[in-house]
């Protein structure tokens, strides 16, 4: 780090100190605020964060709809995101109005939707779920029920091969996974035959790193991505999701390599966030993220059922 970031870095942790709050960060954030954060998981590990923490602030650095969910599950705290344009382009594919005609064309059906979407159809769902538990909810259901699933396409496909249920599926995706190609896994299944390659199911590319069928290749949430990783006798690991999570990779996996199978997979809402903005968001207590509380006691069902499954 630089000496202004070095700076930053102590003010933020002294701020965080006097202030009994709590920084936590996503995987995909840039490596300074996941340096400076208390915790750094994946959106399922951040919402249980939030509804355990005893913290009285927490500095949520990710996007919106993941700072409206620690708002939702911890009404009582003060809940701050350093940036509040820091939007998604999955969150952004559906909204409640969308989501609300929807159901009226499969009445009875279940709605269960990616914890990647705004509260306000949260609040119109019965389970929500990440893609670490994704797979837990799908089976939660009963088979003979229909299963309405948003808003990401690739998710849903995936779901449909490791369940073998039928889903209904939104036709959202998030921009920077949807740009991670078959062809991006052809190249390095060709040209690193010794690695295994390490795929997020929000990937466009998913189905078909499926199809290769072999031993190399692991559908993985980020979080379980960190976990087979550490366990894995390989040490060569290729990775397909955004690039944030390898400088957590290489920080708590050392001494094997990392790779992005498309350098380009950066998306630039979670990197929105500095250490200025965070060092702000403590001391001017700016960027206060609150949700309609009916609109907050609706989508805090639909989060609390994701957390009981796990």
């Amino acid at each position: 780090m630089t000496a202004v970031e070095v700076s930053l870095h102590e003010e933020i942790r002294a701020l965080a100190e006097t202030r009994n709050a709590v920084v936590i960060a996503h995987n995909y954030e840039i490596p300074e605020v996941q340096d400076v954060a208390d915790y750094v998981c994946d959106s399922l590990g951040l919402s249980r964060l939030a509804a355990e923490t005893d913290a009285e602030t927490i500095v949520f650095c990710g996007v919106h709809f993941m700072a409206e969910t620690a708002a939702i599950l911890s009404p009582e705290k003060t809940v701050l995101i350093p940036d509040p344009n820091a939007g998604c382009s999955l969150a952004s594919s559906i909204t409640a109005q969308q989501l609300r005609a929807w159901k009226a064309e499969h009445p009875g059906a279940v709605v269960v939707s990616y914890v990647n979407t705004t509260a306000e159809v949260k609040a119109e769902t019965d389970i929500c779920c990440t893609s670490g538990n994704a797979k837990a909810v799908i089976e939660s259901i009963p088979a003979d029920r229909e299963i309405l699933f948003l808003p990401d396409l690739y998710l849903g496909l995936w779901l449909e091969r490791v369940t073998g249920r039928k889903l209904k599926i939104w036709l959202g995706e998030c921009h920077v996974h949807a740009g991670i190609r078959p062809q991006d896994i052809e190249r390095w299944q060709e040209e690193a035959p010794d690695a295994e390659l390490l795929v997020h199911p929000e990937c466009g590319c998913a189905s078909q790193a499926m199809a290769f069928g072999n031993d190399r290749t692991q559908i993985l949430s980020t979080e379980r991505m960190v976990e087979y990783a550490k366990s894995s006798p390989k040490s060569r690991f290729l990775v397909a999701t955004e690039t944030g999570i390898l400088h957590r990779l290489n920080r708590e996996v050392p001494g094997k390599s990392f790779e992005a199978v498309r350098e380009g997979a950066v998306c630039r809402f979670m990197k929105m966030i500095t250490l200025q903005k965070v060092r702000d968001a403590l001391l001017y207590d700016q960027h206060v993220v609150t949700v309609d509380p009916e609109v907050a006691d609706r989508a805090r069902g639909a989060i609390d059922r994701m957390l009981a499954i796990g």
